[in-house]
């Protein structure tokens, strides 16, 4: 029987595997709790009501349609057994594996503050996405009916915690809806005079940046009415707002953009972990004792490359799980594994309209150009040729007319209190 090579995990990562996998002598079956790959770099545009869940995302199976050797599961996988090679998955049963992939990705981290959670959710899913959007929404709505100003002022504050590029991407897009999307809409309160800040405990925003480009940021930021404060953490989150240092800000909406942990799976691995929880992989990627197994992207701690971890983005991911299905080939040849190298093809972080940063090694840009490359990559990278239609199209409307086609309350809408 030919090889069994499980991955677990269906973004970025486990796709790259699968397509090195494609035209290899081996059985490849892919597992993901859920059936859809999202391109997760435009989940804040969901969230912020700019495009819709399909938009930015796609069947696996349908991705993979094409590739023959790749069987794709639902299911959620909640412990491996390295010494029985053997995953056990949530609904019962289990599945046996020759060679392993872990591509889980990671989740939110409050720091040891689990209880922060539910008032300050985090962005990673769809599901995410489109509970911030109803927040920030009624938000707004319970601000048009509200009499007290000091309650209304409270509902039009909204606190981003983090200021990498998530938490700056959100800041900047939440800024325009509230200054010209909304601006028109409501009769009992000017949605322009909504309060945003940023909050980045860190010395500065965007950290990963070079300083020229982190200035071109924070100005743009200023630019759109945005409060940046940097190097102040959140000391406290309740339903009411937040402590930021020994301040106390009242706020209606508070998002968390701060802090990420690798998915609890990789912890049943039984091999060492860092303070996130990411595995502390080998130079070849495969994990201390077990040959056979590989972790990657945001699960995996790789130090082994000028003594620094890499950043937890798609690129790392996508190269570091081509990296391991090659390795696993070349050992089914009886050759040796090489050490994953990872290429920096840059970093671009969206500030807002026509407002941009991209360091891209051999160039830095920001302002227009920038924006234009933001665009113009993102458009390239998403997965199918409707969702590139469509969101070009949306993007398209937003720039000229401000509207955002997604601004629908669906589901539970207690989630804005005071």
């Amino acid at each position: 029987m030919l090889p069994h090579i499980v991955i677990i995990g269906g973004g970025f990562g486990g796709l790259s595997a699968a397509r090195a996998l494609r035209n290899a002598d081996v059985r490849v079956t892919l597992i993901d709790r859920r059936n859809h790959h999202v391109f997760q770099p435009l989940l804040y545009q969901v969230a912020t009501a700019t495009l819709s869940p399909g938009d930015i995302a796609a069947p696996i199976r349908w991705i993979l349609r094409n590739i023959a050797n790749v069987k794709v599961l639902m299911a959620n996988a909640t412990r491996i057994d390295v010494a029985a090679k053997r995953i056990e998955l949530s609904e019962g049963g289990s599945l046996d594996y020759d060679w392993l992939i872990v591509a889980t990705g990671s989740k939110h981290a409050y720091f040891g503050h689990t209880d922060w959670e539910p008032n300050a959710p985090g962005l990673k899913t769809l599901e995410d996405a489109i509970g911030i959007r109803r927040r920030i929404l009624i938000a707004f709505e319970r601000a048009e009916r509200e009499n007290d100003d000091r309650r209304q002022h409270a509902l039009l504050t909204f606190v981003i915690v983090g200021g990498g590029p998530t938490g700056v991407e959100l800041a900047g897009t939440l800024a325009e809806i509230a200054r010209q999307t909304l601006r028109d809409e409501f009769r009992n309160i000017d949605t322009a005079r909504a309060r945003i800040l940023l909050v980045e405990a860190g010395p500065t925003i965007l950290q990963t940046f070079p300083e020229k480009l982190r200035n071109a940021a924070r100005a743009s930021l200023v630019r759109l009415g945005i409060e940046v404060r940097e190097g102040v953490a959140v000391t406290a989150v309740d339903s009411h707002g937040v402590m930021i240092g020994s301040e106390r800000v009242d706020a209606g909406t508070v998002l968390w953009a701060a802090g990420v942990a690798a998915s609890s799976v990789v912890k049943t691995l039984g091999v060492p972990v860092d303070r996130a929880g990411r595995v502390v992989v080998e130079p070849d990627l495969s994990i201390p004792g077990h040959p056979e197994v590989f972790v990657v992207g945001d699960a995996a701690a790789f130090t082994h490359q000028d003594g620094k971890l890499l950043p937890g983005v798609a690129q790392t991911a996508m190269q570091g799980a081509s990296h391991a299905a090659r390795n696993i080939l070349r050992r089914l040849r009886g050759q040796p594994t090489t050490q994953f190298v990872y290429r920096d093809l840059g970093s671009m972080a969206i500030v807002g309209r026509r407002a941009a940063i991209s360091d891209l090694g051999w160039i830095k840009l920001s302002g227009v150009m920038a924006w234009l490359s933001w665009l113009f990559l993102h458009i390239f990278m998403l997965v199918g040729f409707r969702n590139r239609v469509v969101v070009l199209f949306e993007w398209a409307v937003a720039y000229f007319t401000f509207q955002r086609g997604a601004r629908l309350i669906t589901g539970d809408t207690r989630t804005t209190r005071f």
